[in-house]
């Protein structure tokens, strides 16, 4: 159900909900559909794990440039291994789905890697 407002991504397409009314749409076909609340602008991309979330985002949403996607995100991991390698039990988990273009459950748990930067930099400050 997308609430009065909200916005999401169809197949590359951006739909928002007009109205005043919940609306209910029903996608019948193979296409990669992202919530407003999992949507992450390049511009709100300024960590690290933030920049591989947007980065799986890209590869679930245009498949046409999923090859430059891809070697940006394996670039990203590379670098975040690099930095953090406790992370390599999570980045296994997410790179397993995208290797087996699972991108939309690449991105789930790609959210727990931003859940997790976040805490540290709790820790930080």
């Amino acid at each position: 159900m997308l609430k009065p407002g909200e916005r999401m991504v169809v197949g590359g397409a951006v739909i928002t909900n007009g109205s005043n009314k919940n609306c209910d749409l029903i996608v019948n076909n193979d296409a990669p559909v992202l919530r407003e609340k999992d949507i992450l602008t390049e511009k709100d991309a300024t960590t690290p794990c933030s920049r591989i979330y947007f980065t799986i985002q890209l590869m679930y949403i245009d498949h046409e440039n999923r090859k430059i996607h891809s070697d940006a995100y394996w670039q990203l991991v590379g670098e975040l291994l690099s930095a953090a390698p406790s992370l390599i039990g999570l980045l296994d988990q997410i790179s397993e789905n995208i290797v087996n273009g699972r991108y939309y459950q690449a991105l789930k748990l790609a959210s727990n890697l931003i859940e997790y930067e976040q805490e540290v930099l709790r820790h930080v400050r």
